[in-house]
């Protein structure tokens, strides 16, 4: 039975994370905000105006970079102390002061980025080929140069940015802390509910009639706040199409597109293609469950149950540890240290608590350790959970020690893909270390139920709604919760068709994703699953060249664009390929599951 969540309090040390490795005391984080405010009026009064030609770019980055490396674990801090409890007055105002000051310090420095635009294209090419370390921002200013405003225009926006981060806090505010959720009852007994409960058990809870139950009191309350919630959406998504407008893009999209270094055909093909490809052969899987569960409909509030839900294994902390080690020791040495670091020194904070995000996510401040959020359930469904994010702070361990803090990162369209990477991992060991038809079988539909389904379809289906979205915002229009539901039921029924029926609530799914604030962050997942898939069997057939490849993308950090990058790892993405026999092993995977399924009886 899910029971109410612990304050922050009294949730056990060992199971938080040490934010001691950021500071060891708030007396040492004031000091560093001291620190950093000074550092960037010696900054400003050293370099502004100076950036003259390609000697005086390359030293005013210099200067530039260790003002950053400043500010990184300020914010790391920040952000992370909310992350962990969202109910934590001093977090929540500790965050509301930075953010003043960040976007103080974004204004006073935003003449970095002017002075380098207002250089001519040659001078900045001549910059790029003197400095390594800097060619890459210097190649990303030549492309932007056509979008870049007048030095004042851009100081003040920047001195804006809080604001325009405002709706995103505003939304995790309504989510984690005004939203309180009600028992929900079932044949008289009381079940104990809330945001993380639901997503993290009632959501895939076997029995129906609680499940079901679950998601109605779940639906309802999310519908008490739909209205807030998409106002605060609305506000969100008119700050991007202004600033898109201003700077003389021809839509939100191709705006959001420039920072993910792809052409706007990437982005529709991994939509269309998902859309009309997947869709048959995940409705062969809702039926497979239909019949399994025994159900006279299929409806969206069954479609996260187990396949076989009297073998889900409970794993421990301790116990994923081993699951994580040996299916990720063929990364190498240094990798699975990595890993052990990880639990050893408390980079990962698995406690449950009230306040705290829902979902799972990994820091990964440049100069520091990563971090990594976690609501441990004890699922085997955890344990890829954490591999994934375990790949996210595999990569960025790995580029930061090959990058600095302007190359360390990559495009978005490419994040996911070490983080999927060791979920392929993760479901090949565990295959190839049993012949027992029932657990091939719950791999196989972890495998679909997990990292496909989270990925291919949870966040594709919101890309394709978010793409949606934004058409309409580009034509002047705006949005409210009457608009957001109509649309979000339109794709989940065009994608599902009438193999599922959507029942009322499901068209509320737009509201629990923070995603929509992160630009066009869904829709990567799915790219970041295709490259993986694709390297997972290289790596099944070649082993440890294979692995070597991969290690030098991980390095690469940010220093490439996604086709390169993809290149690096032997996958050509500017063809639709590797998307399409992604797609295929996905109907394959779900043919072994039925197969499996008529075997066991």
């Amino acid at each position: 039975m899910v029971k109410s969540l612990p304050a922050r309090a009294e949730v056990k040390v060992e199971e938080t994370w040490n934010l001691g490795d950021l500071f060891e005391s708030e007396e040492a984080y004031e000091q560093a905000v001291v620190a950093v405010k000074e550092e960037a009026d010696t900054f400003t009064n050293t370099y502004k105006g100076t950036i003259q030609d390609a000697v005086s770019a390359i030293k005013a980055l210099e200067a530039y970079q260790r003002l950053q490396e400043l500010l990184i674990p300020i914010r790391t801090y920040v952000s992370l102390s909310v992350s962990g409890d969202q109910t934590n007055d001093q977090a929540q105002m500790r965050s509301g002061k930075f953010g003043s000051l960040a976007a103080k310090i974004a204004s006073q420095t935003s003449f970095v980025m002017s002075e380098l635009s207002e250089l001519s294209t040659e001078t900045l090419q001549q910059a790029s080929q003197q400095s390594d370390d800097f060619s890459t921002l210097f190649e990303k200013t030549i492309k932007e140069k056509p979008y870049q405003l007048d030095p004042e225009v851009e100081k003040a926006l920047a001195a804006f940015s809080s604001t325009f981060q405002a709706p995103y806090s505003l939304y995790n505010t309504t989510k984690l802390v005004d939203m309180k959720f009600p028992d929900f009852s079932v044949d008289g007994q009381n079940y104990p509910l809330s945001y993380g409960s639901f997503e993290g058990s009632w959501e895939s809870e076997p029995d129906t009639a609680k499940r079901r139950s679950a998601f109605d009191a779940f639906s309802t309350k999310l519908r008490d706040y739909q209205h807030t919630t998409a106002k605060t959406y609305d506000m969100h998504l008119q700050a991007e199409k202004t600033t898109s407008d201003l700077r003389g893009y021809n839509s939100v999209i191709d705006y959001l597109l420039m920072r993910q270094d792809v052409d706007r055909s990437l982005y529709n093909r991994q939509i269309d293609v998902i859309m009309k490809e997947l869709a048959p052969h995940m409705r062969r899987y809702a039926k497979l469950l239909q019949k399994i569960y025994q159900l006279d409909q299929m409806t969206f509030a069954d479609l996260k149950v187990p396949v076989d839900p009297t073998y889900e294994p409970t794993v421990t902390i301790e116990k994923s540890k081993e699951y994580i080690d040996d299916a990720l020791t063929i990364m190498g040495e240094d990798y699975i240290h990595m890993v052990n670091r990880a639990y050893s020194e408390r980079w990962i904070d698995f406690a449950q608590n009230t306040g705290k995000s829902t979902g799972a996510f990994c820091s990964s401040p440049y100069g520091k350790h990563p971090y990594i959020l976690i609501s441990w359930t004890g699922s085997m469904e955890d344990v890829f959970v954490l591999a994934h994010e375990l790949g996210h702070a595999g990569h960025f361990y790995n580029a930061h020690q090959h990058q600095n803090a302007f190359t360390a990162r990559p495009s978005m369209y490419f994040i996911e893909a070490p983080s999927t990477m060791n979920e392929m991992l993760m479901a090949n060991h565990l295959l190839a270390n049993s012949n027992d038809p029932r657990f091939k079988r719950w791999v196989l539909s972890s495998i679909i139920s997990r990292t496909y389904y989270h990925n291919f379809v949870t966040h594709l289906l919101e890309a394709a709604y978010q793409r949606k979205v934004y058409d309409l915002i580009d034509e002047g229009g705006n949005v409210n919760a009457t608009i957001l539901n109509d649309l979000k039921r339109g794709v989940l029924e065009e994608f599902w068709g009438d193999a599922v029926v959507m029942n009322e609530g499901a068209e509320l799914t737009w509201m629990r994703q923070p995603h929509y604030y992160m630009g066009l962050y869904p829709y990567t997942y799915s790219a970041g699953l295709t490259i993986s898939t694709e390297m997972a069997k290289r790596v099944l057939k070649e082993g440890k060249p294979a692995v070597n490849d991969w290690l030098s993308v991980l390095q690469a950090g940010g220093s490439k664009n996604p086709v390169e990058l993809a290149k690096m790892a032997g996958i050509d993405i500017t063809t639709d390929k590797p998307l399409r026999d992604t797609i295929a092993y996905i109907g394959e995977l779900i043919e072994q599951i039925e197969q499996l399924t008529e075997e066991i009886g």
